[in-house]
């Protein structure tokens, strides 16, 4: 006998709301009994996963910062992988949307106007539809953009005050990219439920052969959505670069791509979903910082907690499309000695 999974001829409404509800809770059991294996009080580390960080008085402000770049990042996968299609180019594309950012700030440095920011988020979201970045950004910072004044430190000149996002709360960890994420998030939402792009993506992603019988193009939409995603990870780029560390570094993510296909798929692939997902995402990596501090747990434990959240978000998906069958394994007939061809037979 042997499991096999056998595709469903209909998806269950229900549990397609309800999957990620029971992989965050899988999550949690796997979680406490991950701890109680390290030896640690799982009850006590769930708390302070989970409950600690929303009692403190600047947590709300962290869980918005931290939550930004995956979510924005998260949004503008949907998109393609609503259509079918693997995005995994994500961190390319926020990198070179950094870059793109960067030129205005690094080239232009004695310009102080208004314009400066808008001009860079217009950059920033062309060099993240260009998509590749490879390692063109730890070339420029020890090369042609390496600051003349930085001791020969690899990294860009600062930005000047106008190519700076600030703070929305003085001395705060949230910035201005924080709105990004949520108007990308209103942006979406609109166009997946009420423009005719967003009804050809959900044709093209249930019913291809549907889409192209009523005359939509696959090729079309799969460039329109990857330049789509591309220019909202060029936003994150900004974000980053002129809102967090304010110059451009040899590294500038902390792997958001990974983490967003973690948000991408606990948010159902819907903006709305998506932002929820990336304020529990946020939560999570407050939490394993507030463990680390009370209890020693390794910040590797706490990536393990968070490669289990993804785990079980992928197996409740699969199962919400697929079924688990046994099947009985059929005996291959034993092949008979001296088989002569029908033929040949005398």
């Amino acid at each position: 006998m042997r499991l096999e999974l056998r595709k469903r001829t209909e998806r269950s409404r229900a549990m397609a709301i309800a999957s990620p509800l029971i992989a965050i809770a899988l999550t949690v059991i796997f979680g406490a009994v991950l701890f109680a294996f390290l030896g640690y009080d799982p009850l006590k580390a769930l708390y302070y996963y989970f409950i600690d960080p929303l009692t403190a008085a600047w947590s709300l402000e962290e869980l918005v910062a931290k939550a930004t770049a995956p979510v924005l990042i998260a949004v503008d996968l949907s998109v393609a992988f609503l259509l079918n299609t693997w995005n995994i180019g994500a961190e390319g594309q926020y990198t070179m949307g950094a870059i793109f950012d960067s030129i205005i700030p690094i080239y232009f440095w004695q310009w102080d106007s208004w314009m400066v920011l808008p001009a860079m988020m217009a950059m920033g979201m062309i060099g993240g539809a260009f998509y590749v970045a490879g390692y063109f950004l730890d070339w420029l910072v020890r090369g042609p953009w390496r600051d003349p004044g930085g001791y020969n430190f690899p990294e860009s000149r600062d930005f000047s005050e106008a190519a700076i996002l600030h703070p929305m709360i003085n001395n705060g960890a949230m910035h201005w990219g924080a709105v990004f994420a949520l108007v990308a998030v209103i942006v979406m939402a609109i166009l997946l439920g009420g423009t005719l792009k967003g009804f050809e993506v959900k044709v093209l992603e249930q019913a291809e052969w549907a889409g192209a019988f009523a005359g939509f193009s696959r090729k079309k939409m799969v460039y329109f959505g990857f330049l789509l995603s591309g220019a909202f990870s060029g936003l994150v780029g900004i974000s980053t670069v002129s809102g967090t560390i304010q110059q451009l570094q040899p590294t500038i993510s902390p792997g958001y791509d990974f983490t967003a296909i973690i948000v991408a798929f606990l948010g159902r692939l819907n903006p709305l979903g998506i932002l929820v997902a990336g304020l529990m995402l946020a939560l999570t990596y407050l939490g394993g910082e507030s463990a680390q501090v009370t209890m020693g747990i390794s910040d590797k434990v706490a990536r393990v907690f968070q490669g289990m959240l993804l785990f079980f978000v992928l197996a409740c998906n699969t199962l919400i499309l697929y079924r688990i069958t046994i099947s009985k394994e059929r005996k291959e007939p034993e092949p008979k000695d001296n088989l002569v061809p029908e033929e040949e037979a005398v």
